[in-house]
């Protein structure tokens, strides 16, 4: 992937605002020509910089209400296998590695609080998991 220059920064934080901007009213923001947005977005979607474009759904009309992140700790190395079967699950919508007190950051999602302890259960459950330390998300207040 190509680095990103400033007016690729600005054309993705302006998708990130409203993905359905014409390009025209991108050109007019950014302050540059239509051709200009054209080529720089075939050049991002290309380079594998943008990988798709996608529906964003208010939270509220969200069929799976209960968001949560958790922060798991894993014994010596046996991440890659707590990996695997932490990607099995389908109430885990991201899975991050990280640094820190932690080893990786999960975002869950479930229909019910009653879902939620269930998938809580099976990720305690999973041999080589020492902790884990778990928030539910409430409210968003950037996007």
């Amino acid at each position: 992937m190509a680095a990103l220059t400033d007016l690729d920064r600005q054309l993705l934080s302006a998708l990130r605002e409203d993905g359905r901007a014409s390009v025209a009213s991108l050109a007019r923001k950014l302050g540059v020509a239509r051709a200009t947005v054209n080529s720089r977005l075939e050049r991002l979607v290309s380079s594998g910089t943008i990988v798709g474009f996608t529906a964003r759904v208010r939270d509220e009309v969200d069929p799976l209400a209960i968001r949560a992140i958790a922060l798991i700790a894993v014994e010596g190395r046996s991440a890659d296998k707590v990996i695997r079967q932490l990607r099995g699950l389908p109430e885990i919508w991201a899975l991050h590695t990280t640094n820190g007190g932690w080893d990786l950051v999960a975002e869950l999602r479930t229909e019910s609080l009653s879902d939620f302890d269930q998938v809580l259960g099976r990720i305690r459950g999973i041999e080589g998991i020492v902790n884990s330390e778990t928030s539910l998300l409430l409210s968003s207040v950037l996007r």
